[in-house]
């Protein structure tokens, strides 16, 4: 018999990965752990709509709306941090048949009946504490203090943001587990002029992220700048949502510099585009590019593996550890560096076949299993850990 998880619905406007996360994580485990796990996607109350609509390439899955009275976030966190249940809540989730709850950017409280599996991305809080508000900082601190104290068991994304965490939270040692997330390598059906459309050029550096501070597309725009000082051409599109509540700034100034810089065709910023648009200009693309100075698991790195593009990096660990071929790795932090890399990127894979002669990896299917995998271990531990504490509370 399968395991009913709940999971809330993430994302959104603000941040588009949670949701691409749930949709690769639902369809994985469909094809991959139909037997072993049953997701179920909880929607507050009037957004069951919505969410039928973010959701409906995944068949057959099951979403619950949330009853007003359970809608409210902040009384659940009160609730939840200061009485360490929601009693109302623990009852719904026991009538619709939950067996484990999926935590994220919530806490259900340390007392509560059913066990969670918390899933933290990454700990871009810990290494850019300025990049945040006060309440904001805090706030993400206090989530992942309460969720490592109270003995949940904590998935990562990688081996890297594993051992940050251990080390970030020691209470997590000896109940962490890894869930490396693979995007599915479908044929990208779109137009066959897309960069027609968009009016690209034939050759570009593909940048699809959000601009968020952490991010770190200015280096990029030094590096063009650089680039175009010393003659060599090279052209970057990138896409991605421009907003970042915890830095409204960020994207303003951003494109101020890049207007005075009058860096040209040297940048070409998209904005957000639909997401099969994303990737079929990734598989036109002479190579992804990533300058993140955090990552937990890069999505975009994912795709780009899954449709056989060529990346141009950060050399951060995750990404040392996330790309083992067709990668230029650069220092994040050093214009020149990442000019050289771009430079050296354009120039090496240019010849490569693109677009619809472009292969998907046949490797893809074997690290959807292993995701899949790794997920229902990731489950199992937290019901054996679950079923340790009680144990150990009745004693």
């Amino acid at each position: 018999m399968s395991v009913r998880v709940a999971f809330p619905l993430l994302g959104g406007a603000i941040w588009t990965g949670g949701q691409t996360y749930l949709r690769n994580l639902f369809r994985t485990l469909q094809t991959t752990a139909a037997e072993r796990i049953m997701p179920v996607l909880m929607a507050p109350a009037g957004r069951s709509a919505a969410a039928h609509a973010a959701f409906s390439d995944i068949g057959e899955l099951e979403i619950l709306e949330l009853p007003m009275a359970l809608s409210n976030r902040l009384r659940s966190r009160a609730m939840a941090i200061f009485i360490g249940r929601d009693a109302r809540l623990e009852h719904w989730l026991h009538a619709n048949r939950i067996d484990v709850v999926f935590e994220a950017t919530d806490f259900i409280g340390w007392r509560n009946r059913l066990p969670a599996l918390v899933w933290m991305p990454d700990f871009q809080h810990r290494h850019f504490p300025g990049g945040f508000e006060w309440s904001r900082l805090w706030g993400r601190e206090l989530l992942y203090q309460l969720q490592t104290r109270s003995g949940r068991t904590i998935m990562l994304s990688s081996e890297a943001t594993r051992k940050e965490c251990e080390e970030f939270y020691p209470a997590a040692r000896g109940h962490t587990a890894v869930a490396r997330f693979c995007v599915p390598a479908k044929p990208v059906v779109g137009e066959p002029d897309l960069t027609a459309r968009y009016g690209l050029p034939r050759d570009y550096l593909f940048l699809p992220n959000q601009f968020w501070k952490h991010k770190n597309h200015g280096i990029i725009v030094d590096a063009l700048r650089l680039l175009r000082d010393q003659g060599r051409k090279v052209a970057v599109v990138a896409s991605g949502n421009p907003a970042d509540v915890r830095n409204p700034s960020y994207f303003p100034a951003l494109l101020e510099r890049i207007a005075r810089l009058e860096l040209g065709d040297s940048w070409r910023l998209l904005g957000m585009i639909p997401y099969e648009d994303v990737l079929g200009l990734m598989r036109s693309s002479v190579a992804v590019v990533n300058p993140s100075l955090v990552e937990g698991w890069s999505t975009t790195v994912e795709e780009a593996k899954s449709l056989q593009v060529p990346l141009v990096l950060s050399d951060i660990p995750v990404h040392r550890e996330q790309a083992t071929r067709d990668v230029l790795f650069f220092d994040p932090h050093s214009a020149d560096a990442v000019a050289d890399a771009l430079y050296k990127a354009f120039e090496q894979f240019k010849s490569r076949p693109r677009g619809s002669d472009r292969v998907v990896d046949p490797s893809c299917d074997a690290r959807l299993r292993d995701f899949g995998s790794a997920f229902c271990d990731a489950v199992d531990l937290a019901l054996e850990r679950d079923r340790l504490l009680k144990r150990g509370t009745q004693r």
